[in-house]
């Protein structure tokens, strides 16, 4: 997938293409980490590149819940959904991303208006009170905006784990050529 989102024909290939550009992104984030390095918690926080992943996967699960079946699925502890467990591993974090993200083509392919109610859930204190339902167009825009949030740390945190930033992460892993202004990168020797 390109730098940018390819050209949009309609609201819903551009959401659609938002949402998965934004995957992208933060799955780039992990481009050449080993397991070590993708627990790693290098900053002030307890964010690593593997839990944002984690995170954005189940997040993304949660609202796809609430758009077919009206209810969000807790998962349990909060803040463990930002740590991978000793179990997990990357690849099988981003594998599960790219069944969320299947998931959520398919449902969103049996949604014939954007416009369809998503019930506000009562259970959840920071939602708004005052509302009864978001749109699904509200859902996808939103889902946008935590996977970019939350690619926007995973950032932070792989430049603080080995230096690597977005541009040069991304140009290696679509292994694009040097140019004299980005240099694709490459691992530490």
């Amino acid at each position: 997938m390109p730098a940018l989102v390819a050209p949009v024909h309609d609201e819903r290939s551009a959401l659609l293409g938002y949402l998965a550009h934004q995957r992208h992104q933060i799955r780039v984030t992990a481009y050449g980490l080993t397991e070590e390095q993708a627990r790693a918690t290098p900053t002030v926080s307890a964010l690593s590149v593997g839990g944002l992943i984690k995170h954005v996967a189940s997040m993304e699960r949660w609202w796809i819940d609430l758009v077919e079946h009206g209810a969000m699925t807790p998962e349990g502890d909060y803040e463990a959904q930002f740590r991978l467990a000793p179990e997990e591993t990357l690849a099988g974090v981003l594998a599960g991303y790219d069944e969320v993200a299947r998931r959520t083509e398919t449902v969103l392919a049996g949604v014939a208006d954007l416009g369809q109610p998503v019930p506000v859930p009562r259970a959840v204190p920071w939602f708004p009170a005052d509302v009864e339902a978001w749109s699904v167009r509200w859902v996808l825009l939103h889902l946008i905006e935590e996977v970019g949030r939350h690619t926007g740390h995973a950032d932070i945190v792989r430049e603080a784990v080995d230096g690597a930033t977005a541009y040069p992460l991304l140009a290696a892993a679509e292994r694009w050529p040097a140019t004299p202004w980005l240099r694709p990168w490459q691992p530490a020797d």
